[in-house]
């Protein structure tokens, strides 16, 4: 009778666990837009940025405030933004309680600029990492990375755009406006509490993490945004811990993938949905009429996960109404769509110096956990690699690798698809499906700070399914973690 009584239950469960708020979203917030970060030049020459982590409250909903973290502010942070060639400081100062970190996600840099689990700042501590942008223009991000906390970090608020631009782009007559036909756009989901407090918990036979029935983008709820111009370019970022986003406008209508992880594409590719797993990034371009309103939705994700992991308790079949655009009267036309964007991915895999496989299960790589003092392996600086990743659980992981940023061969043996064809950093794996990855490894070489490379479902990473590796000079050996670095463990 009680077994009855269980399977009964969980039926129920089953059937009211999918989300759907299309139709239900007052949309009477404006977006806010998050300020450009302020710098000042030191006499080196570098763009010195000071970064105050902090506590605070924000109002999401109405009868009283959430707490919540922040940078310069009380949820997320500003808008990094900087030009290839430039040097950058940073002043990264912790006001919380407890130790925490900020990384430079998708950032080519040294490992130990890179913000990552060995670079922990501690309560009223300084931290000081400085490097020279080298990498095409791109929409990267920041975000806790401290081993063990990452998912309840970022979740409580911690997180923020990092805008690269270079020549090239700044040539194209891409919608180009900060805030007004260029638009950031901090996709997250949340969970509140009776008391409008922050809700973590993981749903009943969930495999992927925490997962929220309300949408916030830019830090507001119910977001719509003023239109003023034909052509909006939208950098979107699925910045939430476990959720994918699967976005497409309310009507169908096609729009132009320009960018991914890594900086533009080619060309352009025109769709009408984009695909994204925690971690990754898009650049979208969307043409609008004068007078029109339209929304941005996520709709149910288009992928089989098969019977381990039922779909619908991952999310997977939820559908959210993301933000309201409402295009003004009379809309200005001053920017375009180039037929060409930028140069492909272009590493020679004639001359690979080893092919690595990875397999991913569970909470494991490779059939192990991540252990602060073990680097996993070493590569050599110059070398292109190439990496196959598989993901052989029934349910969702997606794929990371800190310092580079790769070129997918293939998926499966076959052609990937055009969204996937740029530069990434990130990769959702569908199971079962092999992909190859293309990887070169220039400068910054350390045999004893290593880089990391995990799932980006941030309740896997802390439970472990992370490694580390190092990048070598020529006849340097895998060294030892310092001993301080390594012992910051908190899984």
């Amino acid at each position: 009778m009680f077994l009855l009584g269980s399977v009964g239950a969980g039926l129920i469960y089953f059937s009211q666990a999918r989300i759907d708020t299309v139709g239900a979203v007052e949309f009477g917030t404006e977006l806010g837009i998050p300020p450009l970060a302020e710098s000042e030049q030191d006499a080196s020459g570098a763009r010195v940025f000071n970064l105050d982590i902090e506590s605070g409250e924000t109002l999401f909903l109405d009868g009283g405030p959430t707490e919540t973290w922040g940078v310069n502010g009380a949820y997320l942070g500003p808008t990094i933004r900087a030009a290839k060639g430039e040097k950058v400081r940073f002043r990264v100062d912790n006001g919380l309680d407890e130790p925490t970190s900020l990384h430079w996600h998708g950032m080519h840099l040294p490992p130990d600029m890179d913000g990552g689990p060995h670079q922990p700042v501690g309560p009223g501590e300084t931290w000081t990492p400085n490097w020279t942008i080298d990498q095409p223009a791109a929409t990267l991000w920041y975000h806790p990375h401290l081993h063990g906390n990452t998912a309840d970090h970022l979740y409580r608020g911690l997180a923020g755009m990092f805008i690269l631009d270079d020549d090239n782009v700044d040539q194209l007559k891409l919608p180009a406006e900060y805030g007004v036909d260029d638009i950031p756009m901090i996709v997250q989901d949340r969970k509140f509490d009776d008391n409008n407090q922050f809700d973590q918990s993981i749903p009943f036979m969930s495999t992927s993490g925490t997962l929220g029935d309300e949408i916030i983008v830019n830090g507001s709820r119910g977001p719509y945004h003023e239109v003023t111009t034909r052509l909006v370019r939208l950098r979107l970022l699925n910045a939430s811990n476990a959720r994918m986003y699967n976005f497409g406008l309310s009507d169908d209508r096609e729009f132009q993938l320009i960018g991914t992880d890594g900086g533009l594409l080619p060309e352009a590719w025109a769709t009408d949905r984009v695909q994204l797993s925690p971690g990754e990034r898009a650049e979208i371009v969307v043409a609008f009429e004068p007078g029109e309103t339209v929304e941005l939705r996520s709709y149910e994700a288009e992928f089989e996960l098969g019977d381990m992991a039922p779909a619908r308790l991952n999310g997977d079949e939820d559908r959210f109404d993301i933000i309201q655009f409402r295009a003004a009267d009379t809309l200005t036309d001053e920017t375009e769509i180039p037929a060409v964007l930028a140069s492909a991915p272009d590493l020679d895999t004639h001359d690979i110096a080893e092919v690595r496989t990875f397999e991913l299960e569970g909470r494991n790589i490779n059939g192990e956990r991540m252990a602060m003092d073990r680097i996993d392996f070493g590569v050599r600086e110059g070398d292109t690699e190439v990496w196959e990743v598989t993901n052989v659980n029934g349910y969702i992981h997606n794929f990371h690798v800190h310092d580079v940023q790769f070129q997918i061969l293939d998926v499966d043996g076959a052609e990937p698809p055009p969204d996937l064809r740029g530069w990434k950093d990130t990769v959702l794996l569908i199971p079962d499906l092999r992909y190859r990855l293309a990887m070169r490894f220039d400068g910054y070489t350390n045999p004893d700070m290593p880089y990391m490379y995990h799932c980006h479902l941030l309740t896997h990473e802390d439970q472990g399914m992370m490694g580390q590796f190092v990048v070598l000079g020529e006849g340097e050996e895998i060294g030892r973690v310092p001993q301080q670095a390594a012992t910051h463990d908190h899984g």
